[in-house]
């Protein structure tokens, strides 16, 4: 029987609820033998979930998931093995990351207009000292008894089509796809049916995009079929994972999307050639 991998995970340096030695332990109780730490814009939980992962027999592959816009629509890119020692990396995701910041008080300005009144103090609060997202605004939203769930604070409010949202205009997908690869990072289009959409696929592929994200889970096994065979029309490679966030998203993801290792094969072979180049 093929190992299984989950290669999208959160942890409470971004938006998920375990901190990262909660997430190893998670991975390892749903019996996966390796994962990838993918937290928004930030790189920070990496180091301390492979020391925990040591320990637990787990393969922890070092990750990102860059926010970034494609004429006004707001898209998510995989980073996998980037230089997480780069310097202008470092500076370049710190740059999104005072976006989010922005994007909250502008969330919670529009938010006024609905009778919602938010303090934006209670989100970076809740956030605490990593990256800050519409999760944590959605929480709040909760908390605060506006909406009776999380999911109902993206449907009503935040959510890509609410009328509250707020986009990322900080980096274009170009030059996301673009400082990625600087970095030797294997780029892939993050649950591309959510967000953005099959017709960006072709943009992207130019732009220098290595991979799809076909398994999610939020995606369908017909929608995953469809992303499997977009990636071989493409040449591209194919990644995914169930996209935790702790609790945040009602239940622990992990476990929940059957994905084989010998993805991660095939990643790792892409990440070798880029640091041999």
């Amino acid at each position: 029987m093929e190992r299984t991998v989950d290669l999208h995970v959160h942890t409470h340096i971004s938006d998920g609820t375990f901190s990262p030695q909660e997430v190893v332990e998670n991975a390892v109780k749903v019996g996966l033998s390796c994962i990838a730490i993918t937290d928004h814009d930030c790189i920070d939980g990496i180091e301390t979930a492979v020391k925990a992962a040591k320990k637990a027999g787990l393969e922890v592959i070092p990750g990102v998931e860059m926010s970034a816009q494609e004429k006004g629509r707001e898209v998510h890119l995989l980073g996998f093995y980037p230089d997480i020692n780069d310097k202008k990396f470092l500076s370049r995701l710190e740059s999104i990351r005072k976006n989010r910041v922005d994007r909250v008080y502008q969330m919670v300005e529009k938010l006024k207009k609905y009778n919602v009144d938010l303090d934006p103090a209670r989100v970076f609060e809740l956030s605490g000292p990593g990256s800050v997202g519409r999760l944590h605004v959605a929480a709040v939203l909760e908390e605060r008894g506006y909406v009776s769930s999380i999911q109902e604070a993206f449907k009503r409010f935040i959510g890509d089509k609410g009328p509250c949202y707020v986009a990322h205009y900080d980096i274009s997908a170009k030059d996301a796809i673009a400082e990625l690869k600087r970095v030797g990072a294997v780029a892939v289009y993050a649950h591309p049916h959510l967000m953005g959409g099959d017709a960006l696929i072709p943009k992207f592929v130019k732009y220098g995009l290595d991979g799809i994200e076909a398994y999610h889970s939020e995606h369908s096994k017909q929608v995953t079929k469809r992303y499997l065979e977009l990636a071989k029309e493409y040449g591209l490679l194919v990644s995914g994972g169930s996209d935790c966030h702790g609790l945040n998203k009602g239940q622990m993801l992990m476990g929940t999307v059957k994905v084989p290792y010998s993805l991660v094969e095939e990643i790792k072979k892409c990440a070798a050639k880029k640091k041999n180049t």
